[in-house]
Order: C-alpha cells, then structure tokens, then sequence
C-alpha cells in the first residue's frame, strides 16, 4: 500500500480574464481561484439550510460509493427520498449518500438568480448548472467527464478535497475501456501499488475546497473527489476548445457509452469483468512490468 505523488494545486485570488486565459485556459493548467464567487449572493446565501428551505419537498435520486455490478445501469440510484429529509442527514450523520447532477433550470430555476457565470474567458454552456451533493463518507469514483468539458467546479457548505490527474497520466491509471473511469476495486486513498504498480508512477495534484472556491478543472482531467463534511458544489461547464477534443466527445457521448451499456445488457458481470482484465493487462504491458 502506498500513496500517490501529489502537489498542491495553484491557488490564486481575484485573477483577471487575461491571466485565466494566457496561464491556465490556454495551456489546459488546473487552478483554484479564491474571491470569485464573493460578489454573488450564493455566496453569502448558499448553505444546507437555504436548500432545504426552498427546495425540501422535492423527491431525489440517491447514490452510494458502492460501483454498480453486473446489468445494473450506473444512473440507477439506489435510493429516492425528500431533499429535505437526506440534507437533514447531511447535517447529523456520516452518510456516504449523494445527489448526482442535479439541475438547477429543471429542478430550482430560483438559483440562477444568485450566481453569475464569471467572464473569464471560458464560454459556459448555460443549459447544464448543476449540483452535486455529498455527505461526509461520500466519494466520488476516479473518473474523467464524458463530454470532456472545460470545467468551473464552485463549492458550498463544509470542505471537500479533489485529487486530479493529467490526462498525460492516463497511462499509469488503469483506464478501464469503453468507460470514463479507472478500475474500481483501486483505493484512491491506500492504492496499493503492488497489485496495480503503474499507479506508484502517477503524478496528482491536490486541491482542498472551501465555501466560495472556485476549481478549474480542463478538459479530459480526472478527479477523484472526497467529501470531508457534508455540503454541495455547483458546475458549469464549457464546451472543449480543440477540435480533436469536441470529436472525442462526440463519440463518447453517442457511440462509445452505448456500446457499452448495450455490452453490459448483454453480457452482465462478464463485459465488466473483462474490461478489467483488459486495463489491468493492456496498462501493465504498456510500461512493460
């Protein structure tokens, strides 16, 4: 067992446009801004308490940090219940419960009044703000997004931390194919490097949140993602800026995710089983160890 090389990410307050743009949206460089959010009335506004306030009887999809197995589907929850009564477990209890994408035009458009899609040089794709809720024992697979956007990631309420990857650190990260994540049986806190030894070469950088950050995460990063108490985060999103990246995403989105939920239909454990094998195979023999 082992622990992963890591540097703190960058940390900055009140950058410009022009320096977001020229050092880190340009050269695809992760940063955490701190102050961007000051001005918003999310700022001072945005907690567990005002959420549940405005939004408690709204019934929510549930998951857990257990990866899903055999025909079932990763977008079928394994709990519903009332906003009100899972934020209220947020507050007392450890849960490992959390809400995946949770979108604020369909399901409380009252928010959008409270932030500002910061001009900073990225072109926000304004359909898709989000949350993204956790408890305290909550984490989020090691994973990259499948339409490999240019990402804002804003946190509310409690700490959380984000571990992020290079895409250049694919290679040593256990990729597992047809899919946007690594293999799951991999402890991204104790990995151990005798089992999966490519991972002992991988080169992380550390962010820890706090309310009001602000995260730049580009295109195509991984991020394994930690909640430390509970709260919740927001994303906005923007589309890839290089061609060869936008038609990546168009094929994860509209063939490569298809195949494999048909894959998985079909054959079950055995598809996933075997694209384990595959990555824990194809990795090795790539360093040749």
């Amino acid at each position: 067992m082992g622990q992963f090389k890591t540097t703190p990410i960058t940390r900055v307050t009140n950058i410009s446009k022009e320096e977001f743009v020229e050092n880190y949206y340009k050269p695809q460089n992760p940063v955490l801004i701190e102050g961007l959010t000051k001005n918003w009335k999310a700022y001072e506004k945005w907690n567990l308490d005002y959420i549940q306030k405005h939004a408690g009887d709204q019934i929510v999809p549930l998951y857990n940090n257990k990866p899903a197995k055999g025909k079932q589907s990763v977008y079928d929850p394994v709990k519903e219940m009332k906003l009100y009564d899972y934020i209220q477990l947020l507050k007392t209890e450890s849960t490992d419960l959390r809400i995946f994408f949770y979108n604020i035009l369909d399901s409380m458009p009252e928010l959008l009044k409270d932030f500002e899609y910061p001009d900073i040089g990225l072109k926000f794709f304004k359909r898709l703000p989000a949350l993204f809720f956790g408890g305290g024992n909550s984490k989020v697979f090691m994973h990259y997004d499948i339409d490999l956007p240019d990402s804002m990631h804003f946190h509310f309420h409690g700490k959380k931390s984000v571990t992020l990857f290079s895409p250049k650190q694919t290679k040593y990260l256990y990729k597992v194919p047809f899919s946007i994540h690594n293999i799951d049986k991999i402890d991204m806190d104790n990995p151990d490097f005798e089992r999966y030894p490519a991972l002992q070469y991988a080169e992380g950088i550390q962010a820890n949140m706090n309310h009001g950050d602000a995260l730049f995460m580009p295109s195509g990063y991984w991020h394994y993602i930690k909640y430390l108490d509970g709260g919740f985060s927001m994303t906005l999103r923007a589309l890839p800026r290089k061609p060869k990246r936008i038609v990546i995403m168009l094929y994860n989105v509209f063939i490569m995710r298809h195949f494999d939920n048909f894959m998985r239909r079909i054959k079950g454990q055995n598809w996933l089983d075997y694209k384990e094998q595959l990555a824990f195979s194809k990795t090795n023999k790539n360093l040749k160890l």
